[in-house]
């Protein structure tokens, strides 16, 4: 484990407020190895690492972060919406910090970002350019998913987690996520609906089994899905079907194809002979009467030039 660097600011002396919003104080320092055994012993006793941003009061947490997912949360962007150079590929670091007396939650990206570019010496800037995205839309013969019975209901972000619960507070807004006994997660986007995700190692699939899901809650885990493989599209996916309603799906993917996009990428070593198990997004999409289709949209982009691996030192 990394050594600690505590990093302490604070108004100037007279009451004069600072310049830049800024953590009264605050630690950063490298996230400890994952022990995989350790994980899952804690994940059946329903219990989870805590990864992502956590802004609880005037405590903010910045868990299992790399740089470049610690400079989208600063920016209020997407993963995918920042580019610059490799130091972007860090180890993930844990960034524990107390916000000044009368801040709120949406004062931590603000200085979120100051912490970056003061210890790690950020230099960014945004922009807004034209790239490849997938448009989901209706097919041809209408959508073919339930309607749900129920609606989702929208987070309350003041009331207690249940065991085993964990809040991450990402790009996409808040979400509740819980490992259950069977070995499945819960994910609950709040007024985006839900869904449970389980890995079938038989027949080599990850499915999600979604619960009065909108189509701005599929984007969003479409995308979350096409932008976290490395090698695949990376295309951001932008719901375009006009549906209002909330809906019951289950979608399937295939793990082989997943690791064959990673080895494509550089990142693993799946023969591509493998013909795996599952079905294709491609597919899965189309059987819920969608499809997805690409084209080009102006994508507001966080551009690095310059950004330290490590923190300065005091």
């Amino acid at each position: 484990m990394g050594a600690v660097v505590v990093l302490l600011f604070g108004s100037a002396a007279g009451g004069q407020t600072s310049a830049k919003a800024e953590f009264e104080v605050a630690s950063v320092r490298l996230s400890e190895k994952l022990d995989q055994g350790k994980v899952m012993a804690m994940v059946q006793a329903g219990k989870m690492p805590r990864f992502g941003a956590h802004i609880d009061g005037l405590r903010a947490e910045y868990m299992r972060m790399t740089l470049k997912a610690l400079i989208a949360n600063a920016y209020e962007v997407k993963e995918f919406q920042v580019t610059g150079p490799d130091t972007l590929k860090s180890e993930p670091f844990d960034i524990i910090a107390r916000m000044p007396e009368g801040s709120t939650k949406d004062d931590a990206p603000k200085m979120l970002r100051t912490l970056l570019e003061q210890r790690f010496k950020l230099e960014a800037k945004k922009s807004t350019e034209e790239r490849p995205v997938s448009a989901l839309v209706v097919g041809k013969s209408g959508p073919k998913m339930k309607e749900s019975a129920t609606k989702p209901v929208p987070l309350d972000s003041h009331a207690e987690l249940k065991p085993g619960e964990f809040k991450m507070d990402g790009p996409f807004g808040p979400m509740i996520m819980k490992p259950n006994p069977d070995g499945t997660s819960t994910a609950n986007m709040g007024e985006k609906g839900s869904y449970v995700q389980k890995v079938d190692m038989q027949s080599r699939t990850l499915r999600f089994d979604a619960t009065a899901v909108n189509m701005d809650g599929l984007a969003e885990m479409l995308t979350l899905l096409t932008t976290s493989i490395p090698g695949g599209n990376a295309r951001p996916v932008i719901n375009k079907t006009e549906l209002k309603g909330y809906y019951d799906f289950t979608f399937d993917l295939s793990i082989a194809e997943m690791m064959r996009a990673q080895g494509a990428g550089g990142g693993g070593g799946t023969e591509a002979s493998d013909p795996g198990g599952g079905m294709s997004m491609e597919d899965s999409i189309q059987r819920l009467g969608l499809k997805m289709e690409p084209e080009k949209a102006p994508v507001e982009q966080v551009v690095v030039a310059h950004v330290e691996k490590m923190p300065s030192e005091n």
